[in-house]
């Protein structure tokens, strides 16, 4: 089974992961992550098992996510969001939504 693993870090990563596995389509969990401790920052590590419906939507919907964390009412809420499958990675701070959509077609295809 392909696993797709959104490294989180942040003051609010608990709450983002929580809210990210919490989308509609996603089905995942997400712990903290012991071994990427930064002082003043909270690293969670989320995995996202099966997806539901359309990739390309449920791109669309993690994007809109990583941007509710990234604006300014919820400044520095979270620094970084980076996604890992099957040896890729990908920093959302500058991803397209296509570019999502490839890495969530690895698991709706497996």
């Amino acid at each position: 089974m392909t696993v797709i693993e959104f490294v989180i870090e942040g003051q609010d990563a608990k709450l983002a992961a929580t809210e990210l596995v919490a989308i509609k389509g996603i089905q995942g969990n997400w712990k903290t992550d012991e071994t990427n401790k930064k002082e003043g920052t909270i690293a969670v590590i989320a995995s996202i098992i099966g997806i539901v419906g359309g990739t390309l939507a449920i791109a669309e919907q993690i994007r809109q996510w990583y941007q509710e964390y990234t604006k300014e009412k919820k400044a520095k809420a979270i620094d970084k969001v980076l996604i890992v499958c099957d040896g890729q990675r990908l920093l959302l701070e500058n991803a397209s939504i296509e570019q999502i959509n490839q890495i969530l077609e690895n698991i709706a295809q497996k």
